[in-house]
């Protein structure tokens, strides 16, 4: 127990003067974080959960190919993020990156600077990798929800000729909603302490434009040597947290009462 409330109330001591939070509240690097961080969750956990809710129909098909071709889509959640995220690092390099080379031997392209030079584009290549690195799993297990479907539950939907969308609409989406709304929940608290997506990928940069509130706090922490004013960038994000926690667990609480 001291293990885990010894850092915890450690942590909470460390940022708890209010000056802190008038001295971040003032800094506009802060500001434009706090928007990062919205976009890079809102964004991303909506796109990565719906493309995962999508794909895991498509991987519901029956035929010889569909085990291969998961294996093959898994593949990038099963790796380590470190040398993943390092490797789309360098890919979108503006000089010798992958992508540009190939913009520029196959189209005669000549590539933007996808890190180096504007906020948007380095935000947006940092939620394409955050997503790429996180759907399959979210894709794995929204498939395991649809095979635990009876198929009963199907073939009476195409006896009275539901199909299809309308298939989807009024069997698997409502049998499915309740995995799909506390998967995305788990995957928002996840994603707000997410830090590696945009460590490794962006840096935070160009200009320290698109560091979340996980980055922010481990800049203060430790580059600019203000361990208080970090943990502080940190704690902004429990208004949020706390909320997402206890809607999950009234979820789960509902659901074993159910079951």
């Amino acid at each position: 127990m001291a293990f885990v409330a010894y850092p915890v109330a450690f942590g909470a001591w460390l940022g708890s003067s209010p000056h802190l939070y008038e001295e971040l509240f003032e800094d506009p690097i802060y500001q434009r974080t706090v928007v990062n961080t919205i976009l890079y969750v809102g964004i991303g956990v909506n796109l990565k959960m719906f493309g995962a809710l999508l794909l895991s129909g498509f991987f519901m098909r029956r035929s010889w190919w569909t085990p291969g071709l998961l294996l093959v889509f898994v593949l990038p959640w099963a790796m380590p993020a470190l040398p993943s995220f390092i490797s789309i690092h360098w890919m979108l390099n503006g000089q010798w990156g992958l992508i540009n080379n190939f913009l520029w031997n196959v189209f005669d392209f000549d590539g933007p600077g996808w890190i180096e030079t504007s906020r948007g584009l380095s935000l947006g290549s940092v939620i394409w990798s955050h997503i790429w690195k996180w759907m399959p799993f979210w894709t794995v297990i929204l498939l395991a929800g649809r095979m635990a479907i009876p198929t009963e539950l199907y073939e009476a939907a195409e006896v009275d000729g539901a199909t299809g969308v309308r298939r989807f609409a009024h069997v698997t989406f409502p049998l499915l909603a309740n995995l799909y709304l506390v998967c995305t929940l788990l995957s928002t608290i996840f994603t707000l302490g997410d830090f590696n997506s945009v460590f490794f990928v962006s840096g935070g940069g160009p200009a320290l434009s698109t560091h979340v509130l996980a980055t922010l706090g481990i800049r203060n922490a430790f580059d600019v040597a203000r361990p208080d004013l970090g943990v502080a960038a940190v704690l902004t994000a429990l208004p949020l947290m706390i909320p997402l926690v206890l809607i999950l667990m009234r979820k789960l609480r509902t659901t074993e009462v159910a079951l």
